[in-house]
């Protein structure tokens, strides 16, 4: 059951997904890497709780990256803490330098294509981890970092389709009718072709974890049997007792029924997947639009233009402001019936493992 990144070892193949913004912070992610996980924060302006966040957002980030990963370890008893930085975001180079200079354990970086992340953590003990969608990125990303760095990376993720959050597919290819044909069992056998060649090169293994509409222990097993080497999970991460989202948030995911988890069209330039409610509705009728860009956090957007300001849409929705926020969810969160301990889901996910 033990899986590895490099030198780094896991009791048990669960990695818990990174959710922005203070949605997997130092108590989620320390929890779940105490109890044999990986445990994951989000870097998408993890320093909103700052006091001084409005004035100087990048120190109020900085300090909040320094304190939350210390934390993080400190509940996790040391063991592996990663983090979760977009590359969509405007200040993506400058976190991922204030992530190695921290001492993170391990970067995974998607919501774009982290095409210079071997160049930007050379020469640290920090391990990358590229979040893809397809063989096509796989390959696109493997043959990128070879070409120029002579780099692979230490671990792979494939986000399927039914994830929550940014979605790396094009919207026609997340309507129910694809997706009965678009499971992430059949998309796994493909990255791990592109990974062989370059397992060979380096002589050693590159795990490749595998996430997106994972709930039951079933699940689980189903993408381990598939070639994955552990599995990605978020919803079902949501709604334990230690993430560090308010009980409002955990409680919009308890009571989501199937129909009112869609998808929608986010800021940052992707299809993205959350709960339905009365502000995305509003967002839908154009009631929505932001007079000011208030935290310039992405590159993709210009707020003459975006819908909603999702950086705040985001930071009172983890609060339980949905009113005026929102959830990301994957597509089977519906099927989660209650809030429980960490260490209790991390106990009944891998219960049917060998």
């Amino acid at each position: 059951m033990n899986f590895k990144i490099g030198n780094l070892e896991f009791p048990k193949p669960i990695v818990q997904g990174g959710m922005g913004i203070g949605v997997s912070l130092s108590s989620l992610a320390g929890t779940v890497s105490k109890f044999g996980g990986l445990g994951v924060l989000s870097g998408v302006e993890m320093g909103y709780a700052e006091p001084d966040y409005k004035k100087n957002p990048k120190q109020a980030n900085r300090r909040a990256l320094e304190k939350h990963f210390s934390r993080a370890k400190e509940i996790a008893e040391n063991r592996p803490i990663g983090i979760n930085i977009m590359v969509a975001l405007t200040q993506y180079e400058e976190i991922v330098k204030n992530a190695v200079q921290t001492g993170v354990d391990i970067i995974f970086a998607g919501a774009g294509l982290p095409l210079t992340l071997p160049e930007l953590t050379r020469d640290s003990l920090t391990k990358i981890a590229p979040i893809i969608s397809s063989k096509r990125v796989a390959k696109l990303i493997l043959k990128h970092w070879w070409r120029h760095y002579e780099a692979v990376p230490d671990a792979i993720v494939l986000e399927g389709p039914l994830a929550g959050g940014h979605l790396g597919f094009k919207r026609e290819e997340l309507t129910p009718e694809s997706l009965n044909k678009l499971q992430l069992t059949d998309l796994i056998p493909g990255v791990l072709e592109e990974l062989k060649p370059y397992e060979d090169k380096v002589g050693r293994p590159i795990p490749l974890i595998a996430g997106g509409g994972i709930i039951t222990a079933d699940d689980v097993k189903a993408v381990i049997d598939a070639g994955a080497s552990a599995v990605q999970l978020g919803s079902r991460f949501v709604t334990t007792f230690e993430c560090d989202a308010s009980d409002a948030f955990k409680q919009a995911m308890i009571n989501a029924k199937k129909e009112d988890i869609i998808i929608i069209d986010s800021p940052a330039g992707l299809p993205g997947r959350a709960i339905q409610n009365a502000f995305l509705e509003d967002v839908k009728k154009g009631l929505k639009h932001p007079t000011s860009c208030p935290m310039n956090c992405l590159k993709t957007c210009d707020f003459k233009n975006t819908p909603y300001c999702i950086g705040n849409a985001l930071i009172v929705g983890q609060e339980g402001d949905l009113e005026n926020g929102y959830v990301f969810s994957g597509a089977n969160a519906y099927a989660i019936g209650e809030i429980v301990h960490v260490e209790d889901l991390m106990n009944e996910l891998v219960s049917k493992l060998n």
